[in-house]
C-alpha cells in the first residue's frame, strides 16, 4: 500500500548565502489535519521563483521516505525531517521506478497525477550546506517527481494514495531520468515512445526533441 507519511508546506522566505540574500520556498514543515489541494499548490504553501518552480505540471511535489535512510548514511550528523528536501508529500511505497508519467492517484478527496522528475536549483545545495548537493542527488536517481492535481481535494497525512489510473505508455520516472542523464547514445526508439506521452510536460519534450 501507498501511505502519505507527511504533508509538508511553506512559504518563501529569505536566507543568507555569502554576501546575497536568497528568497526560496524549498524549506517546509509537516503539518497535521486536512490540507486543501489547490489547481497550483496545496493550501499555505507556495513557490518562490515561478520561472522555473510551480505551475500545473509542478503543484505538488512528492519524495519517497525509503530514500531518507539512504541520504542518512551519506550524511550521518545532519538532521533529516521530514520535509528536507522540500516535498510536499513524503511518501512510503511509491519509488521513481513505480511512478509513471501520466499515473493517477487518488489521495483523500483529491487526484494527482505524475508528470516529471525533480531537476534541482541551486537552493537545494544551499538548504543542505554543500556545493555537491545537485550533482550527488541527480547521480543517486532519488529525484522524487512531482504531480498535476487532475481534482482538487483535500489531503492529510496518514491518507493512502489509491493508483486509479496508469499512463498509457508505461515510462517511468527512472526511465526518464536514465534515458536523459546517460551519457551513452540515446535509444531513439524509447525517445519516440516518450514523445508520444501526452502528459509529458513541454520542457521534458523539448529536452527528449534534443535528446532524439
Amino acid at each position: 500500500m501507498i501511505k502519505v507519511l507527511s504533508v509538508n508546506v511553506g512559504l518563501p522566505k529569505q536566507i543568507v548565502s555569502g554576501e546575497k540574500r536568497v528568497t526560496t520556498g524549498i524549506f517546509k514543515t509537516p503539518i497535521s489535519g486536512q490540507v486543501k489541494v489547490n489547481k497550483l499548490n496545496l493550501e499555505g504553501d507556495a513557490q518562490a521563483d515561478l520561472s522555473v518552480h510551480g505551475g500545473l505540471n509542478k503543484a505538488v511535489y512528492a519524495y519517497p521516505s525509503e530514500h531518507y535512510i539512504f541520504w542518512k548514511n551519506e550524511f550521518p550528523d545532519m538532521a533529516l525531517p521530514w520535509g528536507m528536501f522540500g516535498e510536499n508529500l513524503t511518501l512510503d511505497g511509491l519509488l521513481e521506478n513505480g511512478a509513471h508519467i501520466g499515473d493517477q492517484f487518488r489521495i483523500g478527496t483529491a487526484v494527482l497525477m505524475v508528470t516529471q522528475p525533480r531537476t534541482p536549483c541551486y537552493k537545494l545545495a544551499l538548504k543542505f550546506g554543500r556545493e555537491d548537493m545537485i550533482a550527488r542527488f541527480l547521480a543517486s536517481g532519488r529525484t522524487g517527481f512531482y504531480l498535476a492535481v487532475a481534482e482538487e481535494g483535500e489531503i492529510r497525512a496518514g491518507d493512502a494514495a489509491e493508483r486509479v489510473e496508469h499512463g498509457r505508455n508505461q515510462i517511468s520516472i527512472s526511465t526518464l531520468l536514465r534515458l536523459y542523464y546517460s551519457p551513452e547514445p540515446a535509444d531513439a526508439a524509447l525517445v519516440r515512445q516518450v514523445l508520444e506521452i501526452d502528459e509529458l510536460p513541454s520542457g521534458w519534450r523539448k529536452r527528449f526533441l534534443k535528446r532524439l
